[in-house]
């Protein structure tokens, strides 16, 4: 019998937003643009195309690209075709990229081959194995995937894929350790996306402006948007210039930017004299905001802040609603928001049970947009979905109306002189001071303390902030034992390929040579 209760996959879902508004503009980008009708037969034919070279449901293909139209394209043709799906980090390493391709036993390639020609020529010739490698545009290997497309001559594109079928092995940041492989099924996708639309405020017919990868959690917004009838407008990487052009220029109404971005226009001179009166919803995310510097954006560029949470294994997780940034209530700026509709959320024990209110546990969710597991990591599926919940790593508290406020990472926290401090709220407390661009704080080793805490600092452009005087600052607020023992000053910060403070390159300096893991 034909099961009643199902659901589409994201591959149906873009089919039919694209076949709905066949002369809108799906994408556009400088120097060209792309309709609804466009993109759908542009898909059709890419599925013919890989589908002439052999590729066959179940296989496992990779994707390298920058934020191109054609790419995001060529990712529905390979879901639609049924295989399942590895998008590479744009700015990932060379060893990084090879690593997924052996973890993830990867059959074939997509190459971006405009931005990409060279990295892909060493993928391609480190794994001579491949059944199949395309370039999107012309390159010395592999097969145009462009050409192909041309060469299969009109095509509808048909979604092979059920919603129980694979659909995605997406690899985590690595910002505790090796990078995960993270296996999703076409429904758990699904289920992202229609909880974006329920829970995140999207405009009516979204202008979006793709800043970040859209093979990562900017991606996730693509799809929303097109079914709202919307553009989605593309950038090649973050230019604060060209950021803030772009918003006044097409009149963007909604983007997607970690901290640290926002940080950068912030401080650039040009955003005084930038009209963002568009703008509608800026969300922010991948790591906390510093509350001081929030402010400053809701005084700059408006109310139209809003903080997503959630991670590769699971997401969205909660949001915090752009009306939740209330200067009136500025207690909210350190909180991550409340659980979305569609999942459950308990803070919980090592021993899985629930911690008292207002006491600090880790954030486990349970939901349709969690991951199935980890791929070849028995171990580490049991550990991360113990008891039948995702353990985010987040150790968090809940206030009494359910809003959730992420103390720091659990293997983040610093143990020094027999007390347990959480390095975001120290963190907080630094990026209070004016002069205070971004800090980051971690433990190193101390023959006294155990761990010793220490502030790494980035000064805003012309300041000079004291040492001591921040020292202070935290002794004040927090107390002696969350105090720096040390405070240094950096020209910037290492970051992830996610735009997260890379903790693990800060601590390696310190703890080389130590028995603890700096991971």
């Amino acid at each position: 019998m034909t099961a009643l209760y199902g659901c589409p996959t994201g591959v149906d879902l873009s089919l039919r937003a694209l076949r709905r508004h066949p002369d809108r503009t799906a994408f556009a980008w400088d120097g060209g643009a792309l309709t609804y009708a466009g993109a759908w037969s542009l898909i059709g034919r890419m599925q013919a195309a890989m589908a002439a070279a052999g590729l066959t449901k179940g296989m496992r293909i990779a994707l390298l690209s920058a934020n191109r139209a054609d790419a995001w394209c060529a990712g529905v043709a390979a879901q639609a075709l049924g295989l399942i799906s590895t998008w590479l980090h744009p700015i990932g390493s060379l060893d990084d990229h090879l690593d997924v391709l052996d973890d993830g036993e990867i059959e074939a390639l997509v190459i971006d081959a405009q931005n990409y020609r060279d990295r892909g020529g060493e993928l391609a010739a480190s794994r001579p194995g491949l059944k199949c490698v395309f370039t999107i545009g012309s390159a010395n290997y592999g097969r145009d995937l462009l050409a192909a497309a041309d060469a299969a001559g009109e095509a509808s594109p048909r979604s092979a894929a059920g919603p129980d079928d694979l659909s995605s092995l997406a690899y985590t940041g690595g910002t505790t350790g090796k990078s995960k492989g993270a296996i999703r099924r076409h429904a758990s996708w699904t289920a992202v996306t229609t909880s974006i639309l329920a829970n995140f405020e999207l405009p009516p017919q979204p202008r979006y402006l793709a800043v970040a990868p859209i093979t990562h959690v900017a991606g996730t917004k693509v799809l929303p948007s097109l079914m709202l009838g919307g553009t989605v407008h593309l950038l090649k990487g973050f230019d604060p210039e060209r950021v803030l052009a772009t918003i006044q220029r097409e009149r963007i109404n909604m983007t997607l930017l970690v901290p640290t971005m926002i940080y950068v226009l912030l401080d650039h001179p040009t955003l005084a004299r930038t009209d963002l009166s568009s703008l509608e919803l800026l969300m922010y995310g991948a790591s906390p905001m510093s509350p001081t510097r929030l402010v400053e954006g809701l005084q700059r560029i408006g109310p139209v802040f809003s903080q997503l949470y959630g991670q590769t294994e699971g997401y969205p997780l909660s949001v915090l609603h752009k009306a939740d940034h209330d200067p009136a209530r500025p207690e909210l700026f350190a909180s991550c928001g409340h659980p979305v509709a569609d999942v459950e959320i308990r803070l919980l024990d090592d021993d899985l049970r629930e911690v008292a209110p207002g006491a600090a546990g880790e954030i486990c969710a349970r939901g349709p947009q969690i991951m199935e597991q980890y791929w070849k990591r028995p171990q580490q599926t049991d550990e991360t979905l113990k008891g039948g919940w995702l353990h985010t790593g987040d150790i968090a508290r809940a206030d009494e109306r359910g809003y959730l406020y992420i103390v720091d990472r659990k293997k983040d926290m610093i143990v020094t002189g027999g007390f347990n401090v959480f390095p975001r709220e120290v963190e907080d407390v630094l990026t209070s001071h004016p002069d205070v661009a971004m800090a980051a704080v971690i433990g190193v080793p101390d023959p006294k303390w155990g761990e010793a805490v220490t502030a790494l600092v980035v000064p805003k452009p012309g300041a000079s902030p004291d040492a001591q005087a921040l020292t202070q600052l935290v002794k004040d607020r927090k107390g002696a034992a969350q105090a720096p023992k040390r405070v240094e000053f950096v020209d910037a910060l290492p970051l992830t390929a996610v735009g997260k403070v890379d903790k693990k390159v800060l601590r390696a300096r310190f703890w080389a040579g130590q028995e603890r893991m700096v991971g």
